[in-house]
């Protein structure tokens, strides 16, 4: 335990994020009283909860915190090495559950199957990623794989990676996912562009092109619905 830092027993009843938890459920508590009960401590001039407040504010956003390494979360004053492990191995806990299938394969049947499955995982990340979701003949997922990461803007892929990868597994058809990292899933020219290559592509191939998504902060757009494919 770090020197001269205070434990949760130590903070008034007020602050104490674990008791609230016990007394009121998870689903009671804030932002920065979830996040204290990741921190353990606080430090010589602040509680936990107040700790966490600060960080969620020089983040600008529970967002901002998701997507930052080890070493951006010891540039903040109060973290050491063992907080910003303890906030990494809890934010990725968080993204294998959301990301996490059932016993069976997820089955798509509509565009909103295929943007649950990885909206939680894909809303808040900083970069652009394409993933594909590969199908069997009854529309189950039977693989998926991230093919590109872009950069804040802008994600590369090409019709020949996808289609290597959807052969590889032997996927009937396939669902192709990208993230727009401003949070507005509206496509943009090279998107619609990108998606009538890999729907021509798909047709020599012989895999089928179902649709491609664009997911943003808890919203996505189908290309297909909106008629670009």
């Amino acid at each position: 335990m770090e020197a001269n830092n205070y434990v949760l027993k130590d903070i008034p009843s007020e602050d104490r994020p674990r008791e609230r938890l016990m007394n009121n459920g998870a689903e009671a508590l804030s932002h920065a009283e979830l996040l204290a009960i990741l921190l353990r401590t606080g430090t010589k001039r602040e509680s936990a909860v107040l700790l966490a407040s600060r960080i969620l504010k020089e983040c600008g956003s529970l967002r901002g915190l998701v997507d930052m390494s080890v070493g951006e979360l010891t540039a903040i004053r109060g973290i050491g090495p063992a907080k910003a492990v303890q906030l990494r191995a809890g934010i990725e806990l968080g993204r294998r559950l959301a990301r996490s299938a059932g016993s069976e394969a997820p089955v798509i049947r509509k565009p909103e199957d295929a943007a649950d499955l990885l909206m939680e995982e894909l809303r808040y990340l900083k970069k652009e990623h394409f993933v594909c979701l590969f199908l069997n003949t009854k529309n189950q997922v039977i693989a998926r794989e991230t093919l590109s990461v872009g950069t804040l803007n802008a994600s590369l892929v090409h019709p020949r990676e996808v289609f290597r990868a959807a052969i590889k597994c032997s996927s009937a058809s396939i669902i192709c996912i990208h993230n727009h990292p401003s949070g507005d899933p509206s496509p943009s020219p090279e998107d619609i562009a990108m998606t009538r290559r890999l729907k021509e592509a798909g047709e020599l191939a012989g895999i089928d092109v179902l649709d491609h998504l664009v997911i943003g902060d808890n919203r996505y757009t189908s290309l297909k619905e909106q008629g670009f494919m």
